[in-house]
């Protein structure tokens, strides 16, 4: 059994200041005590053991509140005293302890986390989970349709050339089945009661999606930007305090996805029909969501119920055709944890999609250079490792793909850098995000906004114009390709972690 040992330094101070240990660096507490910056620390679910060493005159001692955490062994020398804590073995679920150390009348808690057990999941074998598993590899159009300039939908807005058809062609050649094609509707819309769509802008999503019909790949058109923090008329904010409010803004969803589903209703289930985008109120999740006792979420809830009947009630293709829903700011954990399932007339006809760009520092700001098990801890965000994205794909298998609902990624990525070993790591980060992601049924869209620049928001790996490769995007593509699609028994999640850039 593969062990895992950390050690973990306190200072205390104690009167009589203890001479012998360095109080730099550590932050004082109104009793004097002196303790140093502490985090969690985590162990595998292996089990293994973890040393925590303070410094004081007075005697130290140690409790944890939890009994698979074992205190195995005290060491004291000088004013030195190493508490080591053990764990077995762990099972599926995650766990968390607290030791308490007491010294005189001060105390500091350091939590311990162990990792859960993961286990070969099962992925269902049903005409939904199949065409979940369809869509994978995906990639987005992202920053064309769902650009906008002063509050009004355009193509070109953002520095992208239109997209063509030579384009969708490369696309499929290089092995993506599926884009994601995000449409912003703002400034494309008439006013109340009809919120009627400018028949051009209708016209020019359909031919995008045409484009993808005449290729053979999989589509999926939303409504995007008109929701984003509290800026426009998908205000979530507003709408879960001024129901007159919210009444406006689902009349104004049904005429909407009424008249997308009308110009649609004879397309085929390539086309999906995603309801809504990140929906939130500017903080991603961290905002009055957080206090409002669940308002925000509920509000949500309604409104892909309302978008969903808007859909099959046009009939057609819609009756059946296959909707997906996001829960707040398309957050996977507000998803398990707030998301309802609209009520739908077709059964087992309804996706979930989630995003993810975590640990943001490294994935979307470049803050960092590295990341993952093998990365300079002096380089790499102090949190969203491997472990973290694995558990999140199992968390939504638990909840979803074993139940037999789908899942997509429907946004995720990594931005470009310009030294060669922050690159490596960034290509390991797509390749374990997406094996991580197929080993637990989950289909995943890279975000590509064709910024072809280095760092922050630099996500670009094709023009969406010609198709030619931005960079090094067609490495970065067959890594993506490869691990959504590779079903060598000897590629797996495992062989991915092991051979992360040293």
């Amino acid at each position: 059994m593969k062990r895992s040992f950390l050690n973990l330094f306190l200072l205390f101070v104690a009167s009589p200041v203890c001479g012998s240990c360095s109080t730099d660096n550590t932050a004082a507490t109104a009793a004097g005590l002196a303790v140093r910056q502490v985090t969690a620390y985590t162990l595998p679910a292996d089990g293994g053991e973890v040393g925590i060493t303070c410094c004081s005159n007075l005697e130290v001692t140690a409790q944890s509140d939890q009994t698979w955490l074992v205190e195995t062994n005290v060491a004291r020398e000088d004013n030195l005293t190493t508490f080591t804590f053990t764990a077995d073995e762990n099972g599926e679920t995650a766990r968390e302890a607290t030791v308490t150390l007491m010294s005189g009348d001060e105390k500091v808690s350091v939590a311990i986390k162990q990792q859960r057990r993961y286990v070969q999941p099962s992925i269902p074998s049903t005409s939904a989970t199949a065409f979940a598993m369809s869509l994978t590899p995906g990639w987005n159009l992202g920053n064309q349709l769902d650009a906008h300039n002063n509050g009004v939908a355009n193509e070109t807005a953002w520095g992208n050339m239109a997209a063509t058809q030579t384009l969708f062609n490369q696309l499929k050649r290089k092995g993506f089945k599926s884009v994601r094609i995000p449409v912003t509707w703002m400034g494309r819309t008439g006013d109340a009661p009809d919120y009627m769509i400018d028949e051009a802008w209708m016209d020019r999503v359909e031919q995008v999606v045409g484009y993808a019909q005449k290729c053979g790949m999989n589509a999926i058109i939303n409504i995007h930007h008109d929701g984003y923090g509290n800026q426009y008329w998908l205000n979530i904010e507003k709408a879960s305090t001024d129901e007159a409010y919210n009444e406006e803004v689902k009349a104004r969803l049904r005429a909407i996805w009424s008249q997308i589903a009308e110009r649609f209703k004879d397309t085929d289930d390539f086309l999906v029909f995603e309801m809504l985008n990140e929906i939130q109120d500017g903080a991603w999740g961290n905002g009055g969501n957080l206090n409002d006792g669940g308002r925000q979420y509920s509000v949500l809830n309604e409104w892909n119920q309302v978008a969903v009947d808007a859909v099959r009630a046009v009939g057609g293709k819609n009756a059946t055709r296959y909707l997906a829903v996001a829960g707040y700011s398309a957050n996977p954990q507000l998803t398990i944890g707030h998301l309802e399932l609209p009520n739908d007339t077709a059964e087992g006809r309804l996706l979930v999609s989630v995003h993810s760009y975590d640990p943001s520092d490294f994935a979307l700001n470049a803050k960092y250079t590295e990341w993952g098990h093998t990365a300079d801890p002096n380089k790499k965000a102090s949190w969203g490792d491997e472990d973290f994205i694995r558990g999140m794909c199992a968390d939504l298998y638990d909840k979803y793909v074993s139940k037999d609902i789908p899942v997509y990624f429907g946004e995720f990525g990594c931005v470009h850098r310009a030294q060669e070993r922050a690159e490596s790591f960034r290509k390991y980060y797509i390749e374990y995000f997406c094996k991580a992601a197929t080993t637990y049924g989950i289909a995943a869209f890279y975000w590509d906004n064709g910024n072809a620049g280095v760092g922050e928001e630099c996500f670009g790996v094709i023009n969406h114009s010609t198709g030619a490769f931005l960079n090094n995007g067609e490495e970065i593509v067959d890594i993506i390709v490869k691990a959504c699609s590779n079903e060598d028994e000897e590629y797996t999640l495992d062989s991915v972690y092991d051979n992360a850039p040293e």
